[in-house]
């Protein structure tokens, strides 16, 4: 699990048929102390996460797989939870 920053959202005119219908994110990945882990990616997200939300991330294939419920998807990341408000 990772934590990361939503950035804003991404879209693709033309993009593999796994993905269709999911919301793209650009996330920052976070260090436990809040600070910018590495480079902004992208994540698959059914949870409704808004810009400046932090979100869990997952990157292990076969939960990726299970909820996209599709055995042959390219997707890394997706967001598996969204922190509460402090």
């Amino acid at each position: 699990m990772q934590l990361a920053q939503v950035h804003g959202t991404a879209t693709a005119t033309v993009k593999t048929p796994a993905l269709r219908g999911w919301k793209l994110l650009i996330v920052q990945p976070l260090l436990a102390d809040g600070t910018p882990d590495g480079y902004p990616m992208i994540a698959i997200d059914n949870l409704g996460s808004r810009v400046g939300d932090i979100v869990m991330l997952t990157t292990d294939g076969s939960a990726v797989r299970d909820i996209m419920n599709n055995d042959a998807t390219p997707v890394r990341y997706a967001v598996v939870g969204i922190k509460d408000e402090d």
